[in-house]
């Protein structure tokens, strides 16, 4: 029971209609279908204490499960502030490893291997024993993909057959990345250390074969409630059935629209097919979007019903048609807030333009009071905030790269929490909104001051870390009233630093589309909005664009009142215009139909700005191989010719001149990155490139030997040496 009578009256006050049948559907099977910003973790929260309240959970035999660390202990947080405590709120890598910590002694004996933090340096050594080389990004790819494998419960042996279909990273094949998978197993093995995946894997074993552990764990857990069910895993729903057990006490809570991890391994078909596992499971819809305007709802729905329209049979490679993947029904979101501005679209002349722009756009956001901390700056790839960098620094904005330093390694966060640990000991009489006042007392020694300094760089960056403890401070002496002390605020600064859940530091937050998953500002830019970044170059394939659609939807739904979509039209300054707007955008833009004409009369626009509109979507296409000469009409046997598209004797019909540039390009490109030249692009796709010119990614990515990875890494120098433009 909790300890505070006054809240637990008062759970289920202030729940609408749809959360409050969550938050009192206590027992059996539940599926919460809860679209963006309708307030889940609030409804799961509530649930919880409220089972807890009435006496129906042990708040010890609970475990809620969620997909970061930051999920984790903003779940924590909002427990304790509803006065329920001993439940665990854990990511399923944490939760599994305080299992295998535990029962490891009884199970296998000896102490637990050692945590491999990154795989990067023991996929070298398993290289250079395979006397194979490559490099560091490419290890990188090689370490996604064997994480993959692994929460896809695959095994080396069974990985080439599972990875038919798959984009290799470059100059690998699926049955190199298999050898290297099995080395890689070998290091570890022969170091005595495991990974993350090998975690739930190892405790996936222990209770399939240890029966009377199995019974210790489903005894210590009996009600499971698992957030974001849309990204698991088949490892980690392996998982999760054993330590159900075959009983039914779950909630499950997810949006199938929000699945963007799929090259990761997580896969939305447990959420969907939640009903047909369980079929006496209670289906509750969370539509009610307390998040965004009207006006950026509308944009969010129509971005998924313009998919839901697809539902004819596409086009295969050979003509005939076959049916659309999977798509499931999208949540229509009813927005509850007042109504915005309407969404603005910019067409701008090349990055750097677009990049000024914004910086014009966020300055104007500032002057109008909008908090420099609730505005974000969203892109597709990380490579893409150097511009925006540039741009904030030049015009005196401050802004944080997420992904960056982490808030608690900063120095003078950690000279701050010794310091406030220190004073707490003396201040024992010193609570509630006294709090804060301490706090900055104690901080003055580290440079803290009631005002910002007007300095940028360091000095502005360590007065907004500083500046986020006192915050931090004010927040929680608010919502814990007179009992909150300094002891309990450094308690809850150690919880956080241990789960990297960093309270907000003042500044516009850069961040790929990706990683700003579950996260809200007023203000939002979405950036790079070209076809090739949006969607990405190497979605070739209808699963790959709807994922991509996805990936648009949610950066679209962290928006909560300002939302601008912003692309150009070349990637350098005086660069020709071989860019086009993303084919999402022509059902959203309602200009897009008067771009589209001024781009095919030649004409470009170097910035405009409009409301919400309507239209058609492309659709992604295979690539098609010329099977005859387009000199004599031969039928094409080898595959030289069928990259070329003519026979060996016709002569070329390419300019000698690209060709020989493209050479060049190569020959630079390779010795930049110690490869041979070949495997840049062997001669033969070089001349294919130069015989067909191509003027956008979708096409150079129909031309044979020019791959997805290729195209991310290459394919922007390869455009712009075709179309004339020399490289950056």
């Amino acid at each position: 029971m909790t300890d505070h009578p006054d809240i637990a009256t008062d759970i289920l006050a202030g729940l609408d209609a749809e959360q409050r049948q969550a938050a009192t559907t206590l027992n059996g099977p539940l599926c919460i279908l809860a679209g963006a910003g309708t307030g889940k973790t609030r409804a799961i929260t509530h649930r919880i204490a409220h089972g807890v309240q009435t006496g129906v959970y042990d708040p010890h035999r609970t475990l809620a499960l969620t997909f970061t660390a930051r999920a984790a202990a903003e779940m924590r947080t909002r427990l304790r502030d509803l006065g329920t405590h001993g439940v665990q709120a854990r990511t399923f890598h944490s939760a599994a490893l305080r299992q295998l910590q535990y029962f490891w002694p009884q199970a296998v004996g000896g102490a637990v291997p050692e945590l491999v933090d990154h795989k990067v340096n023991m996929l070298a050594e398993a290289a250079r024993r395979l006397r194979t080389t490559t490099d560091r990004a490419a290890l990188r790819d090689l370490a996604g993909e064997i994480e993959w494998a692994k929460v896809s419960m695959r095994t080396p042996d069974s990985y080439a057959a599972a990875a038919a279909g798959r984009e290799m990273p470059t100059g690998w094949d699926a049955n190199g990345v298999a050898r290297l998978f099995q080395g890689y197993e070998d290091v570890k093995t022969d170091r005595n250390l495991i990974d993350f995946e090998d975690v739930l894997l190892i405790m996936v074993g222990i209770l399939e074969t240890e029966p009377k552990i199995a019974a210790q764990v489903r005894d210590q857990y009996r009600v499971f409630i698992v957030d974001e069910y849309q990204d698991v895993s088949p490892l980690q729903h392996r998982l999760l059935d054993l330590w159900l057990g075959g009983r039914n006490e779950l909630c499950v809570v997810g949006d199938a629209s929000q699945t963007i991890y799929s090259f990761t391994g997580a896969t939305s078909r447990f959420l969907l097919d939640f009903r047909q596992e369980h079929p006496d499971a209670t289906m509750v819809k969370l539509v009610r979007d307390y998040r965004s305007t009207p006006e950026i709802v509308d944009l969010a729905n129509r971005l998924l019903s313009e998919r839901t329209r697809q539902r004819v049979p596409v086009p295969g490679p050979d003509g005939v048609r076959g049916p659309m993947p999977r798509w499931a029904e999208p949540l229509e979101l009813v927005s509850q807030r007042d109504h915005g501005p309407a969404p603005v679209f910019a067409e701008c002349s090349d990055d750097e333009a677009e990049a000024g722009w914004i910086a014009a756009q966020v300055k104007q956001l500032l002057d109008e009071g909008i908090q420099a901390a609730e505005i974000a700056v969203l892109f597709r790839t990380n490579g893409q905030s150097q511009a925006f960098e540039s741009a904030f620094a030049a015009a005196g904005i401050g802004y944080q790269l997420r992904g960056g330093e982490r808030f608690f390694s900063r120095r003078e966060i950690r000279d701050g929490i010794l310091q406030l640990r220190a004073a707490a000991r003396s201040a024992q009489d010193v609570a509630g909104d006294q709090v804060p006042g301490r706090v900055k007392d104690v901080l003055v020694s580290l440079g803290y001051t009631e005002a910002a300094p007007q300095a940028s760089g360091a000095t502005r960056e360590k007065w907004e870390s500083l500046n986020a403890l006192v915050a931090l401070s004010e927040e929680l002496a608010t919502t814990r009233g007179d009992q909150f002390t300094l002891t309990d605020l450094v308690a809850e600064l150690d919880e956080r630093a241990a789960s990297q859940h960093a309270p907000t530091v003042q500044g516009v937050t850069l961040a790929s589309l990706h990683s700003a998953k579950g996260l809200e500002w007023d203000a939002v830019f979405l950036v790079g909005l070209s076809e090739g970044l949006m969607p990405i170059g190497f979605a070739d394939t209808q699963e790959d664009i709807d994922e991509e659609r996805r990936l648009l939807y949610v950066g679209i739904t962290r928006a909560r009142l300002r939302l601008f979509l912003t692309w150009t039209l070349s990637r350098g300054t005086g660069g020709r215009s071989t860019r086009k707007p993303s084919r999402f955008l022509e059902s959203l833009d309602p200009e897009a139909d008067s771009r589209h004409g001024a781009q095919r009369q030649g004409r470009r626009r170097p910035g405009t700005a409009g409301a919400s509109g309507s239209g058609g979507q492309g659709s992604g296409r295979k690539r098609a191989h010329p099977a005859q000469c387009r000199s004599c009409g031969t039928l094409l046997e080898t595959g030289a010719e069928r990259k070329t598209g003519r026979c060996l004797d016709c002569p070329p019909t390419y300019d000698e001149g690209l060709f020989e540039n493209l050479k060049a390009w190569r020959l630079s490109t390779s010795q930049a990155a110690s490869m041979p030249a070949f495997v840049v692009f062997t001669d033969a796709t070089l001349v294919a490139i130069a015989e067909a010119a191509p003027k956008t990614p979708a096409e150079l990515l129909r031309i044979a030997g020019v791959g997805k990875s290729k195209l991310e890494k290459y394919g922007e120098d390869v455009l712009e040496l075709v179309n004339g433009t020399p490289t950056a």
